[in-house]
């Protein structure tokens, strides 16, 4: 049914609840990768009365180890986990994590978009 899953995770036990449909789905025929996302933000310091908090140096330095925890995660997640023949890949992306994922991806999606209401969610009537 499906070739590849992504997943888009925030670092969240919440998040994480999506785990065992991602299991399930993976042990399906077909699938031959799961690509786990993670959207880093860039730091953005919107300057007060023209001075900044941190040079451009130290910021790109909070970027660059923001990006590394992203990819820590990742790797502690994925290498907890195994789908048998599937492949696991994993992608740290810089930028708002809505344009990088959310927005984009429920427009311009080509292929079935399946998502996963958290536990305890119901919606609104």
């Amino acid at each position: 049914m499906f070739k590849k899953i992504m997943v888009p995770l925030d670092g969240s036990e919440l998040a994480e609840c999506v785990l065992p449909y991602v299991q399930t789905m993976a042990e399906a025929r077909g699938v031959q990768a799961v690509v786990f996302v993670r959207v880093v933000e860039p730091l953005s310091l919107t300057p007060v009365r023209g001075e900044t908090w941190l040079t451009e140096e130290e910021m790109k330095q909070v970027d660059v180890k923001s990006k590394a925890v992203a990819e820590s995660y990742l790797e502690k997640l994925v290498s907890g986990l195994d789908y048998g023949k599937v492949a696991i890949q994993k992608e740290v992306l810089v930028g708002r994590a809505a344009e990088q994922l959310a927005d984009r991806l429920l427009r311009s999606a080509h292929v079935p978009v399946l998502m996963v209401r958290s536990p305890g969610c119901a919606p609104r009537a």
